[in-house]
């Protein structure tokens, strides 16, 4: 249905778009290749985020606390590839951190009194791992000084200065 509102009836050009047995592709990655064009890609892709939001938080979080109203997620140590926790019913590490509508949710969750919630991070525990096993002088000089190690990278993959990479080539690299 969104296919055809989109190509038939609002004529949204559909060169360079995926294409799937059914038709012209309306999933995120395709849509991102003509966002800035139409406004209505962007409207529906925040009602996208929205709608997960919503069914996988809001819908889910009120069923799931305790007679204390306080809600506890379970940690799992050994259920990833890469040795981090998970943490499920609720998976509580999947709530954007930088949606409007992410930090939202996460203003929800307080502490008890007298106690606290905390955030750890190994911050980007693969990457150290990685750049002092391969020795690689340019990742641990990164480190060394505190830098955005994807801002790093990009700046050396693109070829330009570190304040000169843009969000998306961050991304990209």
């Amino acid at each position: 249905q969104l296919s055809e509102v989109l190509f038939l009836d609002l004529g949204i050009p559909t060169e360079n778009l995926r294409r799937t047995k059914t038709g012209v592709s309306t999933a995120s990655p395709e849509l991102q290749k003509l966002k800035g064009k139409y406004p209505i890609i962007s409207l529906i892709e925040e009602y996208r985020e929205r709608f997960k939001l919503n069914t996988t938080y809001l819908d889910v979080l009120p069923r799931l606390v305790d007679g204390d109203s306080r809600l506890h997620t379970t940690f799992h140590q050994a259920s990833t590839a890469t040795g981090r926790l998970s943490s499920s019913d609720p998976n509580l590490q999947n709530i954007p951190i930088r949606s409007v509508w992410g930090e939202r949710i996460r203003s929800a969750f307080v502490a008890s009194p007298g106690k606290l919630l905390i955030g750890a991070d190994y911050s980007q525990i693969e990457l150290r791992v990685a750049a002092h096993l391969s020795g690689d002088e340019n990742m641990m000089e990164a480190f060394a000084r505190g830098e955005d190690i994807h801002r790093r990278t990009a700046s050396i993959v693109f070829g330009v200065l570190p304040e000169d990479v843009s969000d998306e080539m961050r991304r990209r690299a």
